[in-house]
């Protein structure tokens, strides 16, 4: 068995593993990569291309190292699998350069996510052949078994691999924690994963940035409850509508604070969508009469123009005008993004209230949102910050090499790949170089 990481070496985003015996091949993520190699932003507008040239510009943008070269994901009759391991656009993002024949492994949820977000913004991607696995339940793809294992991540239903062939043994992370809401899973893989792995490809997203134990989920429930109880008007929080575990905390937050959680219609769609995979979750039903649901208009506009009226009335009865907000302003927390702004102006008397960002601070450049939590601000709100990371704190990390007991780590999803020796010491650590080939 052989393997090949085309990105992540070096950087945060992108990844994309290549893993191959003489009969079989599959990559592992496919991910628009979100910096250039010298650390500059990257731009998706330079993956832009005609669908019906599609297999032309994936080889043009291979030639230029936009895109991985792995022409077997391309052409057809496709001669790779592909398994995402999450939903966020860095591990998928490249994938409607795939072959529409090309096998796409991921989880329901995974798939649930990709739809819902073609369904709500500008953007389209093409899963036209997924095949779903579920967590524990080995699967094969010729001579090589695969073996997803659920994972604790700010994205929903994320996953690692094992993946075996030849009586050789490769594990990828994927991106994890252990301080969110899914640590029993962590523990559950822990008791169950096989030892002794050969190598082990593990990220390393926040080596760099902070040495300490990162906040619990249970640690952020808290501070939004403290922050619920001490501000006297509304409570505005940004946070991304796929955080599941977030939008949960806020929510227990409410409940204990006594105030109504009010989502927009997209994130009562996710929410709805996900707990119908069996998941619990809250979301708008007479389960849980303390949730509400706004219809900004632009969103509203947005969705009506592609047909999809159903995702619109489907929580009318949930309804929560922008009047009831601004006359019951002290007990409402609401979710909010940038693009709201002028809803929130008719929110009621602001000065009184307090606008938490709940992201990742690295966003903070984005201008959009700097002018979004400027012009907040210069409105009388208060400016909070509550967030604890995606990603693995050193201690998640050891945790992870202590579980698999590998016999070779590699570093990947990092910029800190110089410092795993002296992180990780009693097993070898290989450096290994984009486009490097590794024979196991």
């Amino acid at each position: 068995m052989t393997f090949k990481i085309h990105r992540g070496t070096k950087e945060i985003g992108g990844s994309c593993i290549e893993v191959w015996t003489e009969t079989s091949r599959i990559v592992l993520d496919f991910g628009m990569p979100l910096m250039n190699i010298d650390g500059t932003p990257y731009y998706a507008k330079n993956h832009k291309t005609v669908n019906s040239k599609k297999a032309k510009s994936a080889d043009a943008l291979a030639e230029r190292e936009l895109l991985p070269d792995i022409p077997q994901l391309f052409s057809s009759p496709s001669k790779a699998s592909l398994i995402i391991s999450h939903a966020h656009q860095d591990h998928y993002g490249l994938v409607n350069y795939v072959a529409n024949d090309c096998p796409v492994y991921l989880g329901k949820g995974t798939f649930k996510l990709i739809e819902l977000t073609n369904t709500f913004t500008n953007q389209e991607w093409n899963i036209a052949n997924p095949i779903h696995f579920k967590s524990g339940e080995p699967f094969t793809i010729g001579d090589i078994e695969i073996t997803p294992y659920l994972m604790d991540h700010s994205a929903f239903d994320a996953y690692a691999f094992m993946v075996k062939a030849g009586g050789k043994s490769l594990f990828y992370s994927g991106d994890f924690r252990i301080h969110g809401r899914k640590q029993k899973a962590f523990d559950w893989f822990s008791y169950n994963v096989e030892k002794g792995v050969d190598y082990l490809l593990m990220e390393g997203t926040a080596i760099g940035r902070e040495d300490h134990r990162f906040p619990t989920e249970d640690d952020i429930e808290n501070r939004f409850v403290e922050t619920f109880q001490e501000t006297k008007g509304i409570n505005l929080v940004y946070t991304s509508g796929q955080n599941i575990d977030r939008l949960v905390s806020i929510y227990r937050a409410c409940k204990k604070t006594g105030k109504l959680f009010v989502i927009d219609f997209y994130i009562a769609n996710v929410l709805a969508d996900l707990a119908s995979l069996g998941k619990k979750l809250p979301y708008p039903c007479p389960a849980f009469p303390d949730i509400k649901v706004r219809f900004p208009s632009r969103l509203t506009n947005l969705v009506m123009d592609r047909g999809k009226e159903k995702l619109v009335y489907r929580f009318s009865s949930y309804k929560i005008k922008t009047s009831e907000i601004a006359k019951n302003y002290k007990s409402i927390v609401t979710i909010v993004r940038p693009n709201m702004l002028a809803d929130i102006y008719h929110f009621g008397n602001l000065e009184e209230g307090t606008l938490i960002y709940s992201m990742w601070n690295g966003y903070k450049q984005d201008h959009k949102v700097k002018e979004f939590s400027d012009e907040l601000g210069a409105r009388g709100m208060t400016i909070k910050d509550i967030h604890t990371s995606g990603h693995a704190d050193i201690a998640g990390l050891r945790r992870m090499v202590e579980a698999l007991k590998p016999k070779n780590i590699v570093p990947i999803h990092t910029t800190q790949a110089a410092q795993y020796r002296s992180l990780f010491t009693g097993v070898n650590v290989q450096r290994v170089e984009a486009g490097e080939e590794v024979e196991i």
